[in-house]
């Protein structure tokens, strides 16, 4: 929601509840919030001000020149407007004020907004030079936006005016009226303003550029003795074989040389190497006209290749308009070099000393120097070349960082690159504070100074800072620069920590010794992407002579932009790499289940790329058998882990109605077929399922009863079986397509394995990686397995420490189990005929069996069992008749017969004479129910051992 500009209604509540601590938020701009929050943590009153007053302020001549034209005209379009025009300094104290009614002048004089007041936002609160100095922008405000009570009767626009070559503010213009004559167009009249002051500064300075320029071309030989100036370039007319031209590398080479040098106060002379066995020269000499404007020039001298010819005298090229990167590069001229007018003309100009105290005019400290072919390459201000060098730097520091931060999707990396760019670049210590909801993926919430962050990375020049380390939590106080960008969203410069009273209020102990250490400045910048604060970096210089200044912010602020942006993309993926990671292990096998069959053991491992869909299970199958299954879907993330969630399920399922192997993968098939058409899945906007895009999967089930274990796959790797010698075999199961495909049969294949076996199950990213190819891996995998004695544990570990030393590329599950029989001992079994007379024999053979094991106490149950089940399969089946009692886990009673019907539990009506044998015998017992066979089907019940 956006007020209006005006009081009426809600700014009037929304400045009360503000000042009541209280929310405000959607009744106030962001900007004029953001303003609010400043003005509070600097502790002013709304209404009670104490403005400082600087008599005799002034700006510089040369600005006052570029801006007295603009003021003019601007005075002039606004006539009867009612408007007040107002140029501060770059502190924002008032200079001049022009225009404007007697009363509005009066008025404004009563809440000193007047010349020698300071109207800086510190200071007075929300206002148009102020708030302009702090956003570093255009701004407008009206009435109560204001945060002082005496400015509310007002309306201001203001904005920075900077200098165009090195981009610093340099003074602040603002128009003032009274609140009902308001116009947001005053924000475009104030804008356009600056904009033109900034251009007549440029002309400024390009005008000198040209003057220095005509008086170098009249100078000729009487600067320093160097010849005329040849082109370097294209060879001329007649130049012979092998011209003296210079490549676009070796001209390159020379600006960039020439621009550090221009920028190098201290340094008279350089020496570049050129292609072709050729050395450049460089001198860099101040001159000055007759008018007084002084200058820099930078000449070469080639040695060494063909000498190179003059060429006839051109015109003086117009100055270059200045490039805008970062902040505004400077005007430099590179010219073609001529040859000398006449003599005549040379005390235009007159050599200066070179900056290093040593005589530039008449003296040649090279004997060879008046021999050879120079060029003019640079010629400007003394401070032009600095700021092209600072801002070439600062492009190849972008550059660098956006190469070199977010190479991981890690929050914690990803901000210690930001250090490592960053220092000693730019900064001598780099700290990056983030809450632990970032770290963990989650979004942080509004960030102020009840926050608790965590120090994560911290760049350094030395050890000695004495600042917070990595690991440390910390709450900044109300006072502090991290704290008002945290709160207001902006960055905040320290140029001198020494006086800052509020950054030394965090831990006055410690950060005493922080500036003993040599600490003198600060730049912190919050570290803000899609709309969220994420946290704070804080850049802290102190072996860098000089302390951070406003053009600095800027960098500072693209910095932590692109690290921000790269923070969040990680905090993200850390988020569903977390919900992936605790659905596939909701999803996953917890705890072993209740089984003799084999001793298990299996783990896990997350792909270092994401969550996929990699499963395992070890489910008890009737008799006391068990299924040992192992799947892979293909790809990462949740809809893998949704995926495998569902395939698991689906084993499950079939496991239930004890489906043969070759017969479960056949249904899973068409189950994995039926989800990549998406037939039956409804989604958001009716479209289709995503699919599952492939899935492999073993199956493998294993009797201990007759050590018998049936195996089958789809486009799984091959299982290995370890002998109890320790030999190790990969079973060679015939190869099954993934899941899915359809119209192939599954085949299985049996064999029987000794007690103690190990049977191993396994994905194929335990065994295949980009460094490794599968048979590499498999041959590795028959080594480690060679060791028989090893408990299924021990298996795993030692697997998983040989194959996968690092955290793997791909998603790993391994399974391990160690066979078990059931003896004789434990199984008791009949050959039934079909003849209703063995029903009485069989219920003693049973009593006399359980009388046997000690399990009289079930006796009476199994034998009322027994009898039903007999009785039903003597009746409704055919084929021979085998009665059997498993002492395992639990009492097994099994009843198969040659029929492939199923029987069915129903309820039987008050006057049915049968249908209630099945019943007794699910009531009587826990679990029931049948299994197919090749040649029929089995009836089994299961009780629980007293």
């Amino acid at each position: 929601m956006t007020v209006a500009w005006d009081d009426i209604g809600g700014l009037v509540d929304a400045h009360e509840r503000f000042l009541a601590g209280t929310l405000a938020d959607s009744m106030v701009r962001d900007s004029v919030l953001d303003s609010w929050k400043r003005c509070r943590s600097a502790g002013l009153k709304p209404h009670q001000l104490l403005v400082p007053h600087t008599p005799d302020l002034a700006l510089e001549e040369g600005f006052l020149r570029a801006a007295d034209p603009v003021l003019r005209d601007l005075d002039a379009s606004l006539g009867e407007a009612g408007m007040t025009i107002a140029l501060c300094d770059a502190r924002g104290r008032m200079v001049q004020r022009l225009g404007g009614d007697r009363q509005l002048r009066e008025r404004l004089d009563e809440v000193n907004f007047a010349p020698g007041f300071d109207a800086s936002e510190r200071v007075v609160g929300t206002n148009g030079v102020g708030t302009a100095l702090a956003e570093r922008g255009a701004v407008y405000v009206v009435g109560r936006e204001h945060f002082a009570d005496c400015l509310q009767p007002f309306a201001c626009a203001g904005a920075p005016v900077r200098d165009p070559l090195s981009g610093r503010i340099e003074a602040v213009l603002d128009l003032t009226c009274l609140r009902d004559d308001g116009d947001p167009a005053m924000l475009r009249l104030v804008r356009d303003a600056a904009r033109g002051i900034e251009a007549r500064l440029l002309e400024q300075s390009t005008q000198r550029e040209r003057d220095l320029l005509a008086a170098y071309r009249r100078a000729g030989h009487d600067i320093g003795g160097w010849p005329r100036q040849p082109r370097i370039g294209a060879p001329g007319p007649g130049d012979g074989p092998g011209g003296g031209e210079l490549g676009r590398i070796d001209l390159a080479v020379l600006r960039e040389k020439a621009e550090e040098l221009l920028a190098s106060p201290q340094r008279t002379l350089d020496e570049v190497v050129l292609s072709g066995g050729r050395t450049a020269t460089l001198l860099r000499r101040t001159v000055m006209s007759a008018a007084g404007e002084a200058g820099v020039v930078v000449e070469a001298r080639i040695l060494g290749g063909p000498r190179l010819r003059h060429i006839p005298a051109e015109p003086a090229p117009a100055a270059p308009p200045a490039t805008a990167v970062l902040s505004t590069l400077p005007a430099r001229l590179t010219v073609p070099v001529v040859p000398a007018p006449p003599p005549a003309e040379a005390p235009e100009l007159r050599p200066a000393h070179s900056d290093d105290g040593a005589p530039g005019a008449d003296s040649d400290s090279d004997g060879d120097m008046s021999g050879s072919d120079g060029r003019l390459l640079l010629l400007g201000e003394p401070g032009v070349g600095r700021l092209a060098v600072l801002a070439r730097r600062r492009l190849e520091m972008l550059h660098e960082a956006s190469g070199r931060i977010g190479t991981t999707l890690d929050v914690t990396r990803t901000a210690e690159e930001l250090a490592e760019v960053t220092v000693p670049l730019f900064a001598d210590f780099t700290a990056v504070d983030l809450p632990d909801a970032v770290l963990g993926g989650e979004e942080p919430g509004p960030l102020g100074t009840d926050t608790l962050m965590r120090r994560v990375a911290l760049g350094a020049v030395h050890e000695e800072s004495h600042l917070y380390g990595v690991g440390d939590s910390l709450r900044y106080v109300p006072s502090t620069p991290q704290a008002r960008s945290l709160e207001d969203r902006q960055s905040v410069l320290e140029p001198a920590l020494v006086a800052a009273e509020g950054w030394l209020a965090q831990d006055p102990a410690r950060l005493e010794r922080v500036l003993a250490a040599g600490i003198h400045s600060l730049i912190t910048v919050p570290l803000r992407a899609r709309g969220t604060t994420l946290g704070v970096v804080s850049f802290y210089r102190s072996e860098k002579p000089a302390p951070f200044e406003e053009d600095d912010l800027s960098l500072a602020q693209e910095l932590a932009g692109r690290a921000a942006i790269c923070i969040d993309n990680a905090r993200r993926w850390t988020r569903e790499h977390n919900t992936a990671l605790a659905l596939q292990r909701s999803l996953l096998p917890r705890g072993r289940p209740d089984q003799s069959a084999v001793d298990v053991a299996y783990r896990y491992l997350p792909a270092q790329a994401g969550v996929g869909g990699d499963w395992f299970d070890v489910i008890p199958l009737s008799g006391a058998r068990v299924a040992l299954v192992v799947g892979d879907v293909v790809g990462h993330g949740l809809h893998a882990a949704a995926t495998m969630g569902r395939l698991r399920t689906a084993v499950h399922n079939f496991c239930s109605v004890d489906l043969p192997p070759d017969d479960l993968l056949t249904h899973l098939d068409d189950l994995v077929g039926r989800l990549d058409r998406g037939e039956g899945w409804a989604v958001e906007n009716s479209q289709a399922d995503s699919g599952i895009v492939g899935a492999t999967c073993l199956y493998a089930v294993y009797d201990p009863v007759s050590r018998r274990c049936t195996l089958t796959r789809a486009g799984h790797p091959l299982p290995a079986v370890v002998a109890p010698d320790g030999t190790v075999e990969f079973v060679d199961l015939p190869s099954g397509p993934p899941l899915g495909l359809g119209g192939m049969p599954f085949e299985t294949a049996e064999l029987e394995l000794a007690e103690g076996s190990q049977l191993v199950l396994y994905t194929d990213g335990l065994i295949e990686d980009r460094h490794r190819d599968i048979d590499s891996g498999l041959d590795l995998l028959r080594t480690v397995l060679a060791h028989a004695d090893r408990a299924p544990e021990d298996t795993c570990e030692a697997v998983l420490d040989a194959l996968l030393p690092n955290r793997p590329s791909d998603d790993v599950a391994l399974l391990v189990a160690r066979t078990h029989t059931l003896g004789p001992e434990r199984v008791a079994q009949w050959e039934l005929p079909s003849d209703p007379a063995v029903v009485s024999r069989s219920r003693a053979a049973v009593t006399e069996q359980l009388t046997a094991w000690g399990l009289d106490d079930l006796a009476f149950t199994t034998e009322l069992v027994a009898s039903e089940l007999v009785t039903n399969a003597i009746r409704h089946a055919t084929g021979p008749v085998q009665l059997r009692l498993l002492r395992d886990r639990a009492l097994i009673c099994e009843v198969s017969d040659g029929s492939s019907t199923s029987p069915r539990l129903r309820r039987a009506r008050t006057e049915d004479e049968g249908g209630r044998g099945l019943f007794l015998v699910a009531q009587l017992t826990d679990r029931w129910g049948t299994r197919y066979t090749p040649d029929g089907k089995v009836i089994w019940t299961e009780q629980a051992l007293p």
